[in-house]
């Protein structure tokens, strides 16, 4: 069984196509999108009308969430206020269908890879979205996230680095980021570079398990456009990283 995980898209409909482009080269049996779709970018509806065109399987983020039931801004910094006001701008663009579409991600999904092997999919961890998983989170955390969810395998976004980690028998994935991809620089800054990242996930016959990470380029350049053109809020601001 082959399955395409992707993740983190953001409203970046133009590294979306980059990626569904490479993936339709794979012939993957299923593509699962692991959260955060429509928010804080410059195509929401578009790339939602893509997703339930073809007929991706998505669980529920937490930025999707906030979409539907915004969070009380009161108390934010600065940059907190900015990304709610460009979160509000998303909401905003959305119609009823895309509002029931989002309202329908599940928080989890689940799939056989075979015999005894099980893949369980979420956004930050099983237990919540706004969970954090990370190469460096500690045993102990990982135990109070994972407690009482069965599966083997288990494909997660939310952090938008890529990651594989075995822990206590169970292998833990991080596909990285579709839309808003993280390089971190020497100097401790972050970038958003010119590329898109999925991974693909292959369980044989005889059990054996392979991630395959991929980054893909796109038009970035698309995308900031976009964001001043479509009059996305704080676009300046916004963009500054990706240039």
């Amino acid at each position: 069984m082959k399955i395409a995980l992707i993740a983190d898209i953001h409203g970046n409909l133009a590294a979306l196509d980059a990626v569904l482009a490479a993936i339709s080269q794979e012939r993957p049996d299923e593509i699962v999108c692991l959260g955060d779709v429509a928010a804080t970018g410059p195509w929401p509806r578009e790339v939602l009308v893509q997703l339930r065109a073809i007929g991706c399987l998505v669980v529920l983020g937490n930025a999707d969430d906030e979409l539907l039931h915004p969070r009380p801004t009161a108390r934010a910094g600065d940059d907190e206020r900015r990304i709610r006001e460009i979160d509000d701008w998303c909401a905003a663009q959305l119609d009823a269908a895309d509002r029931a579409f989002i309202a329908s991600f599940p928080p989890t999904i689940a799939f056989s890879l075979g015999p005894g092997r099980r893949l369980l999919c979420c956004h930050g961890s099983p237990r919540s979205f706004n969970d954090v998983i990370r190469a460096t989170t500690p045993d102990e955390a990982l135990v109070t996230m994972i407690a009482g969810h069965e599966g083997e395998v288990i494909a997660g976004g939310h952090t938008h680095a890529r990651m594989l980690r075995q822990w206590r028998g169970r292998e833990i994935i991080n596909p990285g980021s579709v839309g808003l991809a993280y390089e971190f620089m020497p100097d401790g800054s972050v970038r958003i570079p010119p590329w898109a990242e999925f991974a693909l996930l292959s369980d044989s016959d005889e059990g054996a398990l392979s991630v395959d990470f991929r980054r893909v380029p796109y038009d970035r350049a698309a995308t900031v456009r976009a964001m001043f053109e479509r009059g996305m809020p704080h676009a300046a601001w916004w963009s500054a990283g990706w240039e």
